[in-house]
């Protein structure tokens, strides 16, 4: 695997998550349901690990007429073992392995229609640390989600952030493979802005908590700069939760004088607005990724959204 053609996506700091969810629903009141949804998540993206592993079989891997069982990395893994640190310092699987399950690649979107990859790249992981520190932040961040707002709510805003940071990623990123929930997983964090937004009246803390999740994805967006990560995707997920937070997760306000329940005006018109722009957003995306057109010939600065160019690297993989 050529390093430089993975381009996994960087996950969301799980400490900072969780001191975040404590502060953001202290106000919370009624009753809560039970989370199997993102529990089955996580079962899911660790099983496809395992199968992608035994399908990449790094003792058999062959390069030319050499075999380099040798260098695998936990070699008493046997085809499960990872591959060298020199190709895949992350303990996964080679870039051939993942575009073969799945990986999400412009040219294989574009020109072989195998559209599919834009949401099987969501369920693979670059490897064994890409793949926990993913998982550990959706727990702490999709469980409380899931027990306040149910698993549908949750299912469509993680499944849709995951498409929308694919699109957004594809339509820019042309000459790398990328792997990884972390657009879902900003894709929750959005929504989790935008949900305090909704609510703000029966939120007590209400400015800590947007602080808090403000400056938390501040810091990952930054990480994000850094080469071969996707912060394109990462911008995506964050962009479709963010509206979709708005759509699905308005609560009743308690009306003082009416003495009950019910959902304000301005719920409603950001709700509309939001399913308007997401809507166009999503389609106007989709036209452009099928169109085959490079989403830097329309804006010149959005590479510096993905890797900000240093003395000690290049940014030599968002063309």
């Amino acid at each position: 695997m050529d390093n430089k053609k993975m381009n996994p996506r960087r996950d969301v700091e799980s400490g900072r998550t969780k001191n975040n969810c404590s502060y953001v629903y202290v106000a919370e009141t009624h009753r809560e349901s039970c989370s199997w949804l993102v529990p089955a998540f996580v079962f899911v993206n660790i099983v496809v690990f395992i199968v992608v592993m035994g399908i990449n079989n790094c003792p058999n891997t062959t390069f030319g007429f050499h075999k380099h069982h040798h260098h695998c990395v936990a070699r008493f893994l046997h085809r499960f073992s990872f591959q060298p640190f020199r190709e895949n310092p992350l303990l996964g699987p080679s870039s051939l392995t993942l575009i073969k399950m799945g990986a999400l690649r412009w040219v294989n979107v574009v020109h072989q229609h195998q559209e599919w990859r834009l949401f099987t790249c969501i369920w693979l992981h670059a490897g064994i640390i890409h793949l926990l520190s993913n998982m550990l932040c959706l727990v702490l961040i999709g469980i409380r989600l899931e027990q306040q707002f149910g698993f549908v709510k949750i299912g469509l805003i993680y499944l849709l952030s995951g498409f929308g940071g694919s699109v957004f990623s594809s339509i820019f990123i042309r000459n790398s493979i990328s792997v990884g929930a972390s657009s879902a997983l900003f894709g929750l964090l959005g929504a989790m802005i935008s949900e305090l937004l909704t609510n703000w009246t029966i939120y007590s803390n209400k400015v800590m908590a947007l602080l808090t999740l403000l400056v938390m994805i501040a810091i990952n967006l930054t990480i994000g700069l850094l080469p071969r990560v996707d912060n394109l995707a990462h911008i995506g997920g964050l962009v479709v939760g963010f509206l979709l937070g708005f759509i699905l997760l308005p609560r009743p306000q308690y009306d003082g004088v009416l003495r009950k329940s019910k959902y304000n005006a301005y719920q409603f018109v950001l709700g509309i607005v939001s399913l308007v722009l997401l809507t166009a957003g999503l389609s106007f995306g989709l036209v452009m990724l099928f169109r085959g057109e490079n989403g830097y010939d329309h804006c010149h600065w959005c590479h510096y959204l993905t890797c900000v160019p240093s003395s000690r690297w290049e940014c030599n993989s968002n063309t």
